[in-house]
C-alpha cells in the first residue's frame, strides 16, 4: 500500500491514483477526478491549498489524513 508522507502537500493524482503513470500511482482515495472535484465542491472532501504557484493544485497531507480517518479505511 502506498504510505502518506508524514507531512508536505499531495497533488490530485497522488490522492486518487493514475495507473497511466509509470510506474502506476495508486490510489489513496479510490474516486474519479470528477466524483473528487464534486467532493470539494459540497464539502465532503478538503478544499485544496493554491499556495503552491498558479496552475498547481494541492491539499495537505494532514487534511487527507483526517479524511481516511473519518472513512474508516485507516
Amino acid at each position: 500500500m502506498y504510505q502518506l508522507p508524514e507531512t508536505g502537500y499531495l497533488r490530485l493524482r497522488q490522492i486518487i491514483g493514475d495507473p497511466k503513470a509509470q510506474p502506476p500511482i495508486p490510489a489513496v482515495i479510490p474516486v474519479s477526478k470528477s466524483t473528487w472535484w464534486e467532493g470539494v465542491r459540497t464539502g465532503r472532501y478538503p478544499q485544496s491549498v493554491k499556495t503552491l504557484g498558479r496552475r498547481i493544485t494541492a491539499w495537505r497531507v494532514e487534511d487527507i489524513r483526517k479524511l481516511i480517518e473519518s472513512q474508516g479505511a485507516a
